[in-house]
């Protein structure tokens, strides 16, 4: 059961996923953070948790099956860079997970990286022709994960004939699939994937008519602080993340590095610094985190996811929690934000998209 004995099941009209810590081989006790994220969010009734994947960091599949193994109904929502791995071994992968523990992982498709990491893996890949290749990789693995095989498909950049997927997957635990929605090619992606388009929440259309994207699912990606006041939930922000020279020249370097659309957008935002705003760009830019925030009283806070829900946006991802606080208020926000909705078009999970 989730906050006030709401289920993920009975929480109509949208959809919310945390986030795992980053593991890198700087964290000692990862296996810790992840359990204790889990077991916060699976009581709470998220419906599954974002698990980063790059150069750096532990295998994403390998902190999927303890996600599973911690909670008793999280879905992990596994980052999959089709450069680190053949389509048919995600299929396999999601298929074995869900016969060993009953239950299914999601996925996060990611196109980009940051571009020493794919050269160091010998991809000189422009970006847009990498969501080309992304469409060809995830078509397999949809496919695979559909039933329908045996699958042929002669790409620019994929080959299979014939192929099958056993053990086949259960056609109620088939994967939700998100996709960067920030750039024209990340949309062109989502919509012939039916995956949800994931974007971030920008202060400058706070106060005018959003004109989202159409066709497509979408979801938004964000972290939140909210507490009963203003007052308190910054003090809780700044505690949380303090300045950091450090971080910050990171943070540059690590966007000269990148042709990512999403990060120039975020960088474009925190330029865009309004005054009383809840939107709060200080995590991104001291590399703590790679969303926006939203910091304020819980009523401000719903009032601007609020916004985003009217507009069509139904799928949340929000940051890692610090605390079982941090994870319980933004479920929190995020049903007011609902109840605060005179109707909104309920959006039944499908298997390849929410």
């Amino acid at each position: 059961m989730g906050l006030n004995g709401i289920s993920m099941t009975q929480r109509k009209g949208f959809t919310v996923y945390s986030t795992v810590p980053p593991i890198g081989s700087t964290r000692t006790n990862g296996a810790d953070h992840i359990r204790r994220v889990g077991e916060w969010c699976d009581d709470l009734g998220y419906r599954g948790a974002l698990i980063y994947t790059d150069n750096s960091l532990i295998d994403p599949w390998l902190a999927a099956q303890l996600l599973i193994q911690q909670t008793d109904n999280l879905r992990p929502l596994v980052a999959v860079q089709p450069a680190y791995m053949h389509p048919y071994s995600v299929a396999k992968m999601v298929a074995s997970l869900t016969h060993l523990h009953g239950r299914g992982v999601d996925i996060n498709w990611v196109a980009g990286g940051f571009v020493g990491d794919l050269a160091a893996l010998g991809d000189t890949t422009p970006h847009d022709q990498r969501y080309d290749r992304l469409r060809e990789f995830a078509t397999i693995v949809d496919k695979l994960c559909r039933g329908d095989i045996p699958v042929d498909l002669d790409g620019s950049f994929h080959r299979v004939t014939s192929l099958t997927l056993e053990p086949a997957l259960p056609p109620d635990e088939r994967p939700a699939f998100t996709v960067s929605g920030s750039s024209p090619a990340g949309l062109a992606a989502a919509r012939a994937l039916s995956a949800t388009a994931v974007q971030y929440p920008d202060p400058r259309l706070e106060n005018t008519p959003l004109s989202a994207p159409t066709g497509v699912p979408l979801g938004i990606r964000v972290g939140i602080i909210a507490r009963e006041t203003a007052a308190e939930a910054w003090e809780v922000a700044y505690q949380r993340f303090p300045p950091d020279r450090r971080g910050q020249l990171i943070h540059r370097l690590a966007m000269a590095e990148s042709d990512s659309h999403w990060h120039k957008k975020l960088s474009e935002a925190a330029e865009a610094r309004i005054d009383d705003s809840p939107f709060w760009m200080v995590p991104f830019e001291n590399y703590k985190t790679f969303c926006p925030y939203l910091v304020g009283s819980y009523q401000r806070i719903a009032s601007v996811l609020e916004f985003y829900m009217s507009a069509g946006y139904h799928t949340f991802i929000t940051d890692v929690p610090f605390q079982e606080e941090d994870a319980t208020c933004a479920i929190r926000v995020l049903d007011m934000a609902r109840s605060a909705m005179k109707a909104i078009p309920t959006m039944e999970h499908k298997a390849t998209g929410t």
